[in-house]
């Protein structure tokens, strides 16, 4: 794999790991456990919005291109491939609330199915040990 692949290849993992913290909640909905691996991610987002820190997969993209002889990213990720492509610039804090909404949506009705199958996990068992007939 050349340097050029592999930047390409940061690219395209940076890109699933962000749609990873935005529907990662709704996957939790059929598999529960999968919400102890996106809660790391969803802080992990928090953190790079809250403190403007500069992902890894951005520094390692960067790398790979210096390597292939192009240049790095002017700007971090999001600034170079989704700010001013999927929304203006200037709606940026309303697309983290957009975001936020989504992620909220998603632990909200997980936290409804989770309640749901206590309860029928919870009537199953008082159901079996009743005598029937």
């Amino acid at each position: 794999m050349g340097w050029k692949e592999l930047a390409t290849a940061f690219l395209v993992l940076h890109f699933a790991f962000m749609a990873y913290v935005l529907l990662g909640g709704f996957l939790a909905w059929k598999w529960p456990k999968a919400i102890w691996f996106h809660l790391p991610a969803i802080g992990w987002g928090i953190a790079l919005i809250g403190f403007g820190l500069n992902c890894p997969l951005t520094y390692a993209e960067n790398w790979a291109r210096t390597n292939a002889g192009e240049g790095p990213l002017n700007r971090g990720f999001v600034d170079t491939y989704i700010e001013g492509v999927l929304y203006p610039e200037r709606y940026v804090h309303v697309a983290q609330a957009v975001l936020a909404l989504i992620v909220l949506i998603s632990y909200v009705g997980f936290f409804v199915l989770r309640r749901r199958r206590r309860a029928r996990a919870a009537a199953g068992v008082e159901m079996r040990g009743q005598r029937v007939g």
